[in-house]
Order: C-alpha cells, then structure tokens, then sequence
C-alpha cells in the first residue's frame, strides 16, 4: 500500500474512532479491515486492468478445434473480492467460428484463461 492510502485509511480510522470512543478492540479491528478491504479491492482492479492492457493481440487457437479464434469485443464482469468489496473487470473475449467456444485470453503462461461453457 503505497504512503497516501495509508494516510487515508489512518485519518479515516481517526474520525471512526472519534464517533465511536468506546468501541472494543474487536469492533476497532473491523472497523480496520472494512477501510483496508476497500483499499485492496481498489488496488486490485488497478492491476487487473494493467494486466489486461498489456495481453499481447496475437493470433489465439481453440483450444476445442485450433481454429483461429475471432475477437468477439471486451466483456465485463463484476467480481466479489475477500472483504465483500466488488470491483469491475473488463477483459477481451474470444469465439470460435468452427466449433462455437468461447474464451478470455490468458496472459501468455498457459494460452487460456477461461472457456465458457455457453455454446
């Protein structure tokens, strides 16, 4: 967590704290985690999105068929992180002209991300 997050979960606690002087220290603790689960869920989007930023455009293969799979635009899913907190992502999908999968993209390691059951 970078130097200004912090500062921010800190004051935001501060002012917590100051509405609740007589909170125990189990109700501090959560009171903690709720500001840092927001702070993570941010972060995480931010990587996610510069993951999927830098996925590479090439020429991807079914992994059903190998035939070349066409871009079918970007879709966008909401995710629930640890902490309950939702966060966005956007990520490029793929079909398949011969056979009808469809699939996101990895990020090069293991050539799929994911295939969608929905043919």
């Amino acid at each position: 967590m970078d130097e200004e997050r912090a500062e921010d979960v800190e004051k935001a606690m501060g002012e917590w704290q100051r509405q609740h002087p007589k909170a125990t220290f189990t109700e501090i603790e959560r009171a903690l985690d709720e500001r840092l689960y927001e702070v993570r869920a941010k972060l995480l989007e931010g990587l996610v999105k510069e993951r999927e930023a830098s996925l590479r455009r090439g020429v991807e293969r079914c992994p059903e068929c190998g035939s070349k799979l066409r871009d079918a635009g970007k879709r966008k899913r909401q995710i629930t992180t640890t902490g309950d907190q939702s966060i966005a992502m956007e990520r490029r999908y793929l079909t398949c002209p011969e056979c009808g999968a469809g699939l996101f993209p990895s990020s090069g390691r293991t050539g799929i991300f994911g295939v969608d059951v929905t043919r």
